[in-house]
């Protein structure tokens, strides 16, 4: 039986009204699931105040509400006589933010105390780098939870994921359930914005991660600029036993600043140097799976290692996973198995293809990530390179032009398509794409509906073609403007091979 003393137990807090011992029997965050025996955490969003709906949640006899210090959407006064009436009891902090998380992780007993916790923030490469890290601790035998942007994965069973780093009340009740479940261990993707919410507040990790950062995320709703970026990001090292940062990233020097400040560091690179390092890289193909060999040097392991995904930039992800496994004591042997079978949902990933060309799906959404994957794919490519996309609707029309010129500039052929058009015209996009795309010598053909687009794109792949299928990656819907289907393009390139080998 949770109270609420008991829940704020450790938290700054200053009670305004009604009984510390009131029987909590839910946490919430939204005032349309407060119930009698409910704590109501009032949160100030970027849209709305939870504070606003206090009258709300006083009147479905809620049991304790929890208000910021010196919010104005409810006179405390007037909040104090209306809760007396009723017997609700009523707490104010400094950052209810803050406070959610802290009586989220007493709620569900502290689970994170019980996992080894590796966290990994960073621009770019969070996804793939947890990926290989939950895919080396389960081949040492840890069983590993994952949370990040793709799904959330729980002794086994994949969900979906609604942000890269959830809620802290949600992200506490995941934690629990793996523990429940008998799970040691949980690797997560820390959002630049979960670290400023303070969603991981109350956890700390056994290993705290930077792969890099790049221009991102700036806007109303996210980050002032840079700087305010940046910031966001270090945080992660004031509550990490163990940190590791990427020595070739551009703010490398003030990242090892801030966190050797904090904790013990570790640094992984291919360029300069550092504590693990990977040297003598060579694109190649093993079983089926193109990739890179390299060398690594490091205090836990030594010697050649093959990452089944292509690229320096998984040569980096690869670095960063090793060390996580390093620092945690896992064994070579485990490394070695996981990254040379390595795959993650949407990003570069491998369709089986017996027809003599190669099949990639990949999230790449933007021309910067579209450049980088054609430019990788290239080194490995002995046919033509096939590039299918289309872009989002709703979203700058700059990234059409630019995502056109880049396929036509660096693809053999290029396919242009629909993506998510949302509420716009799918041809006024495709017309948009064209714009950029005419800029260059490239050739290519066009076709509106997607899963004609795929069909299209297979049948003109030769042998030792790549055939890139870009733009969403591991999503499994398409959104149109009067409804949302289901669309998986993994799943969809599947069915069509089948078909064409039958």
């Amino acid at each position: 039986m949770h109270t609420l003393n008991r829940l704020l137990q450790g938290l700054e807090s200053r009670f305004i009204c009604g009984d510390p011992d009131t029987v909590i029997k839910t946490v919430v965050y939204d005032s349309r699931q407060a119930t009698e025996g409910s704590l109501f955490v009032c949160i100030r969003g970027f849209v709305t105040d939870g504070h606003r709906f206090i009258e709300k949640v006083i009147g479905l006899n809620a049991s304790a509400i929890l208000i910021e210090d010196g919010q104005d959407a409810y006179p405390e006064s007037e909040l104090a006589e209306k809760a007396k009436e009723k017997g609700i009891a009523v707490v104010s902090v400094s950052d209810t933010r803050i406070a959610l998380a802290h009586v989220s992780a007493a709620y569900f007993s502290h689970p994170s105390e019980s996992l080894t916790m590796v966290g990994i923030t960073g621009t770019k490469g969070k996804t793939t780098t947890t990926y290989m890290i939950r895919d080396i601790f389960e081949k040492a035998h840890k069983s590993t939870g994952l949370i990040g942007t793709v799904s959330n994965i729980i002794a086994g069973e994949e969900r979906k994921a609604d942000r890269t780093t959830p809620e802290s009340y949600k992200l506490q009740e995941m934690l629990g359930q793996m523990v429940g479940k008998g799970q040691d261990s949980c690797v997560m993707e820390v959002s630049s914005q979960g670290l400023m919410l303070n969603r991981v507040y109350g956890c700390r990790f056994d290993v705290g991660a930077f792969t890099n950062l790049y221009h991102d995320h700036i806007g109303e709703h996210e980050h002032s600029d840079m700087d305010d970026y940046l910031k966001a990001k270090l945080l992660i090292f004031d509550q990490s036993d163990v940190g590791l940062v990427n020595a070739d990233s551009a703010a490398a020097d003030r990242v090892i600043k801030y966190a050797a400040a904090r904790c013990p560091v570790y640094t992984y690179g291919i360029d300069k140097p550092c504590d693990v390092s990977a040297s003598d890289l060579k694109t190649c193909r093993v079983n089926n799976r193109i990739g890179t060999s390299f060398t690594i040097k490091s205090p836990w392991y030594n010697g050649e290692v093959f990452v089944a995904m292509p690229g320096k930039f998984n040569v980096y992800n690869a670095l960063c996973a090793a060390s996580a496994a390093g620092v945690c004591g896992l064994p070579f042997e485990a490394v070695l198995d996981a990254l040379s079978g390595v795959s993650v949902p949407g990003r570069l990933q491998s369709v089986p293809c017996d027809r003599g060309f190669t099949v990639l799906v990949d999230y790449a959404h933007n021309a910067a990530s579209l450049e980088n994957l054609l430019v990788t794919l290239r080194e490995y490519c002995t046919g033509r390179l096939i590039t299918m996309f289309g872009c989002g609707g709703d979203r700058a029309k700059s990234r059409r032009y630019e995502m056109g010129e880049v396929s036509g500039r660096l693809s053999d052929l290029t396919v242009i398509t629909s993506d998510n058009p949302r509420s716009e015209d799918p041809a006024e996009i495709i017309t948009d794409i064209m714009q950029g795309f005419s800029k260059t010598r490239g050739k290519c053909v066009i076709e509106p509906d997607r899963r004609t687009a795929i069909e299209k794109t297979l049948s003109l792949a030769k042998k030792d073609d790549f055939v890139i299928i870009a733009g969403k990656g591991h999503e499994d819907y398409q959104i149109f403007k009067d409804r949302t289907i289901h669309f998986d393009d993994a799943e969809t390139v599947a069915e069509i091979l089948s078909q064409m080998n039958s």
